[in-house]
């Protein structure tokens, strides 16, 4: 799945849309402890945080993940996403909650 396939459901928005959103999505993972996010996330995944402060950004790049995705509406801070545009990763907001989001990405066969 792309990223691009997962903004076609209108309950995801991109929050930074020059990004190019044609990365592909290989995997899924949930978890705010930034730590532990890059020692156990893969490359390509979805990833689906509460935080919204700029090391998500760094933790994204270091593994090339294809996006980051915020659930429940959660304000994203504008420092955040000048980093994400610089490092070309689409950051996606939901009101969904984050099993929400899983499941969506789950049935989309991620």
């Amino acid at each position: 799945m792309k990223v691009s396939d997962l903004l076609k459901n209108s309950e995801f928005k991109c929050l930074n849309p020059q990004i190019g959103v044609e990365g592909e999505i290989k995997s899924g993972y949930v978890g705010d402890l930034l730590s532990w996010v890059m020692a156990n996330a893969g490359n390509e995944c979805a990833w689906v945080t509460i935080q919204t402060h700029v090391n998500i950004i760094a933790v994204a790049t270091l593994l090339e993940m294809a996006c980051v995705i915020i659930p429940e509406g959660a304000e994203v801070e504008e420092s955040t996403l000048e980093r994400a545009i610089i490092e070309d990763i689409p950051v996606i907001t939901t009101g969904l909650n984050a099993y929400e989001v899983c499941k969506i990405l789950g049935n989309a066969g991620v």
